[in-house]
């Protein structure tokens, strides 16, 4: 039996930081980088780079999240996982299960499949659905440490006993439908850009207090919080939370313990939790955002990128891997966005046999892609190249 101890949703006050705070003024202010500087990255790259990115970020995000929560699962082997490679090694092999639908749920949000139910108890229970319908059976159970028996988890179902997480005692079972209705209301509701993204940190943080699930509540809220910058940011899905939120991820874990603690004092803030520690928490969760903004930009810079990715072409070409001229395809992809495979053997000045066997060269490395034998060329960041086009993003795989 699910029980409801009838605890006030008061409880998790504040939903944000107060007009009075002292804090609210440098996190405005905060917030308005954050949104000029993605802005700015997604207005400055070609139109070829934004999908390719997005895919690489895709898996990276994933590759980021799943760290946090001690699964190291590479971002080459996910995307060997994405092609249906799996390895034979049964605790690899569901872990890559476990990024593959991190990845869906991910490219289902990046589609707009979640738009405007971001923070919804109908919308965050479809993540979790989503996610966990995705699993293995052997990662849809978890062992409870007070009871020391292990417990399966139900795709969507929000949980139906208590649980402790560290040192913070969750609400009761039975009052989470109450305090996700109002965790909806809130942050769902009339709130201004600003305010909006503000909120977005302390959202964060009031998701994984109200603890809805009986695992995978720091996936959810993680991905929540990605819906809510690609909703209200316009990110493009170019740059990842979860990369500086797992760089950091002893300060991550450390300061949002400290935002279960309750109000210190009469200057704490006017609710039941801690302002200040929220406020704390609020100028991480920024500075961290604009941290990977900053890095993504200085990553992708045209010029560099380019260079980069012909470099390693004009290589390949002179060992023998690829075909003589295979730069100049790169190269126009990066300066047009797509191109016509029509246009290749014009561009090239070779025979049409030749250029089909220039393009199949690009597309078997995975730098170019396309949607069919005829559709137009759009280039690809492959994992197993990251090193060569965007260093830096995720460590080398050993």
């Amino acid at each position: 039996m699910t029980i409801d101890r009838g605890e006030p949703t008061s409880l998790m006050l504040p939903l944000v930081i107060g007009d009075s705070s002292r804090h609210r003024g440098p996190l405005i202010d905060l917030v308005v980088e954050l949104a000029t500087k993605s802005a700015g990255l997604r207005h400055s790259l070609p139109t070829g780079v934004l999908a390719a990115l997005a895919d690489l970020v895709r898996s990276m995000n994933c590759y980021y999240s799943n760290l946090i929560e001690g699964h190291d699962t590479h971002p080459i082997d996910i995307e060997r996982a994405l092609k249906n490679d799996y390895s034979a090694d049964a605790v690899k092999r569901d872990l890559q299960l476990e990024a593959k639908a991190h990845i869906a749920v991910q490219a289902w949000i990046d589609n707009g499949g979640l738009r405007g139910r971001e923070t919804t108890l109908e919308g965050l229970c479809e993540i979790h659905r989503r996610f966990c319908e995705l699993l293995p059976e052997t990662l849809l159970w978890v062992l409870d440490q007070e009871a020391h028996k292990k417990e399966r988890v139900y795709p969507g179902a929000l949980r139906d006993h208590d649980v402790k997480v560290g040192n913070h005692i969750a609400i009761s079972a039975g009052a989470v439908p109450r305090f996700l209705t109002q965790f909806q209301d809130f942050y769902g509701g009339k709130l201004g850009r600003a305010e909006y993204m503000l909120a977005a940190a302390a959202a964060h943080h009031r998701l994984l207090w109200i603890h809805p699930f009986l695992d995978g509540n720091g996936r959810v809220a993680r991905l929540m919080s990605h819906a809510m910058l690609l909703e209200h940011l316009d990110t493009g899905g170019l740059w990842s939370i979860a990369r500086g939120l797992a760089r950091h991820a002893s300060n991550y874990k450390t300061l949002l313990a400290k935002c279960d603690q309750p109000r210190r004092n009469d200057l704490d803030g006017r609710g039941n939790l801690s302002e200040e520690a929220l406020a704390e928490f609020s100028y991480f969760f920024l500075t961290t955002c604009i941290d990977q903004v900053a890095f993504m930009q200085g990553l992708m810079q045209p010029e560099r990128l380019r260079s980069r990715i012909l470099l390693w072409a004009e290589e390949e070409t002179r060992i023998g891997i690829l075909p003589l001229k295979s730069a100049l395809i790169l190269e126009a992809v990066l300066y047009r966005g797509e191109l016509p495979r029509a246009d290749v053997s014009k561009l090239l000045g070779v025979s049409d046999r030749h250029a089909r066997r220039v393009i199949s060269s690009l597309l078997h490395r995975e730098v170019l892609r396309s949607e069919s034998p005829r559709a137009n060329l759009r280039l690809a960041f492959p994992a197993v190249l990251a090193p060569r086009f965007t260093p830096g993003l995720f460590p080398e795989k050993k």
